[in-house]
């Protein structure tokens, strides 16, 4: 399985966060959710780090059979919406970057 991630580095804005976080369920994750060849999507709102850790307040997962997957994903129309309703989030709520990694996942389970 291939997981791409997107790491939302930075802060959310001051009181901000509850707001932050609905704003993300309800605006932006239909959008990543439609996506072609996306098998699931993982949200993960922090709630705590390491000391001296960068701040990552969102972390987004998905998963895809296969990196062709994940071109195809990436040069369809729905990443431009997906896009737009991120950045309008963004704009909103958030102060930082996001930075994306493609990692080829193995899950063991116990």
């Amino acid at each position: 399985m291939i997981t791409r991630y997107a790491l939302f580095e930075g802060k959310v804005k001051e009181g901000r966060t509850d707001a932050f976080r609905k704003a993300v369920i309800e605006r932006i994750l239909p959008k990543w959710r439609q996506f072609p060849h996306a098998t699931d999507v993982r949200v993960s709102f922090a709630e705590a780090r390491d000391e001296g850790a960068p701040e990552l307040p969102m972390i987004l997962a998905t998963n895809y059979p296969s990196l062709a997957a994940v071109e195809e994903a990436l040069a369809s129309p729905v990443r431009a919406e997906a896009r737009a309703a991120t950045e309008s989030v963004l704009a909103e709520f958030f102060e930082g970057r996001i930075h994306h990694h493609v990692t080829l996942a193995s899950e063991y389970r116990l």
